[in-house]
C-alpha cells in the first residue's frame, strides 16, 4: 500500500510541459550563432534540468572563456523566448490533475532547471502565480542535482523529507531527491529513459500523468 505523503514536488520541462524538442533546437542555434559546435540532439536532451552554466559546461567542456559562454546563454534565451508565443504543450492530463492536487490537503512545489525569469513567465501566462506552496530556480540557488534546492522548498513548506516526494524525468532529478531523502517518482516520456532513472530506486515509474494521480490517491483528501 503506497504511504501518505504532505508534500508533491515537480520538475518542470520534461515532467509537466513537452519542450525536450524546443530546448534542443534552441541550444543547436545559440551554438550556431556562437561558432561552437552543433551537437546531436541526444547530447542536448541530456543536459535538460540542469542550470544553463552547468549545462553549458558540461556540453563544451573545452570551451572556458567566459565571454562565449555567456555569448552562448544570451542567444539561448533568445531563440527560446521568440518560441513563446506558442507555449509548450502540458503533457496529456497535466492541468487536470494539478487542479485536483490544488483542490486537495496536499502541497505542491517546483523545483526546476528554469530562469527564475523564465518559470515566472509561465506561470503569468497560465494564471498560476500563488498556485504552488513553493518554487526554485536553478539561477537562485544549487542546480541539480544538488539537493539544496530541495531543501530550500522542505524548509519552506515546513515538510519533512520522508513526507515529500519528487516527480522528475532526469538523473538529475532521481539523484537530487534521493541525496535530500525524498521519495521519486520516475517520468518515462521526458528527457531521460526510464532505464537511466531505474538506478535511483524511484518508488514508481510512470508512462502517463493519470499513473502519478492514481499513486498519490491515497494521499490526496478533498
Amino acid at each position: 500500500m503506497n504511504k501518505q505523503y504532505q508534500l508533491v514536488i515537480f520538475d518542470w520541462d520534461g515532467t509537466l510541459i513537452d519542450s525536450a524538442g524546443r530546448i534542443c533546437q534552441c541550444l543547436a542555434l545559440a551554438a550556431e550563432d556562437t561558432g561552437l559546435d552543433i551537437l546531436e540532439a541526444e547530447q542536448y536532451r541530456d543536459i535538460i534540468g540542469l542550470g544553463l552554466p552547468e549545462a553549458f559546461r558540461k556540453l563544451y567542456p573545452g570551451v572556458s572563456c567566459a565571454t562565449t559562454m555567456d555569448r552562448m546563454r544570451d542567444r539561448y534565451s533568445h531563440h527560446f523566448l521568440g518560441r513563446e508565443d506558442s507555449p509548450s504543450e502540458f503533457y496529456e492530463r497535466v492541468e487536470e490533475g494539478l487542479a485536483c492536487l490544488w483542490e486537495s490537503n496536499l502541497k505542491t512545489a517546483v523545483a526546476t532547471g528554469k530562469s527564475r525569469r523564465g518559470l515566472n513567465r509561465v506561470l503569468d501566462v497560465c494564471g498560476w502565480h500563488g498556485a504552488f506552496d513553493a518554487t526554485r530556480c536553478a539561477d537562485e540557488t544549487r542546480s541539480k542535482p544538488h539537493p539544496q534546492m530541495l531543501m530550500e522548498i522542505l524548509e519552506e513548506t515546513g515538510t519533512a523529507p520522508e513526507d515529500a516526494i519528487m516527480v522528475g524525468d532526469t538523473e538529475y532529478d532521481m539523484d537530487m531527491a534521493r541525496q535530500a531523502g525524498v521519495d521519486r517518482i520516475a517520468m518515462g516520456y521526458g528527457a531521460h529513459s526510464i532505464d537511466r532513472l531505474a538506478p535511483y530506486a524511484p518508488v514508481l515509474s510512470a508512462h502517463h500523468f493519470d499513473d502519478v494521480m492514481a499513486f498519490l490517491d491515497r494521499s490526496i483528501v478533498s
